[in-house]
């Protein structure tokens, strides 16, 4: 009994440090900008899929992410920057619908597959969401709370499981809002998040380049 309450406690403090990251709620208004025109079944199936790869995103990245950065040579500020960039080209092509050459009407067609990107990488698993699973990682296993091993083992799983069921949920909701919106309140919707998504990609990219102007004064100090 005391392992199970362990196991809560650890998957509920995975769930405060990483939901307010991931913020399912800001990954429904984008689907609400992008899934206008997209049949009720093919939106469940990119949900579903957006689901499963944010769980595969968010395990794969905590038990391998710190090795394919340092393989590749990426540091947290160039993965801040490399998803702020694309956060924000996302956000102008939904800001500007007509300008975009991806999708001249101004929405991806129905049976486009928006489940891995945008939905998924980097709206949900975004680089502040990488970078919080990266650095806990190499932290997680010090044991700081004396969880008992198996606990240690399922916790991190668990917890990117609960954060995808909570992202399937809330994305099944989106079609009750669209009902409710409508086409115009649809249109609203995607350029008040194109906008905000333009805003949250410059401010990934000033986080990096800070962070990069941190450790080269810090090193020069040294």
């Amino acid at each position: 009994m005391t392992s199970l309450l362990q196991l809560v406690q650890a998957v509920g403090l995975g769930l405060v440090l990483l939901l307010p990251l991931t913020n399912p709620l800001t990954t429904v208004a984008l689907l609400l900008g992008l899934a206008g025109d997209m049949p009720k079944v093919r939106r469940h199936q990119q949900s579903r899929q957006a689901a499963v790869y944010t769980f595969a995103i968010m395990t794969v990245a905590f038990y391998g992410g710190q090795w394919v950065m340092n393989t590749f040579g990426i540091s947290i500020p160039g993965l801040r920057i490399a998803g702020g960039l694309i956060v924000a080209f996302i956000g102008f092509r939904m800001l500007f619908p007509g300008r975009s050459d991806a999708f001249p009407s101004g929405s991806p067609p129905s049976d486009a597959n928006i489940a891995f990107v945008p939905l998924a990488m980097p709206s949900t698993a975004g680089p502040g969401t990488l970078a919080m699973i990266i650095s806990s990682a190499s932290s997680f296993y010090d044991n700081p709370f004396g969880f008992a091993s198996w606990v240690m083992l399922i916790a991190p799983v668990a917890t990117f499981f609960c954060i995808a069921v909570i992202l399937w949920l809330c994305l099944l909701s989106a079609g009750t809002i669209m009902k409710l919106v409508g086409k115009s309140g649809i249109d609203a919707i995607t350029r008040l998040m194109g906008f905000l998504l333009v805003c949250m990609g410059i401010q990934f990219i000033i986080n990096g380049m800070l962070e990069i102007i941190a450790t080269h004064a810090v090193a020069a100090v040294t």
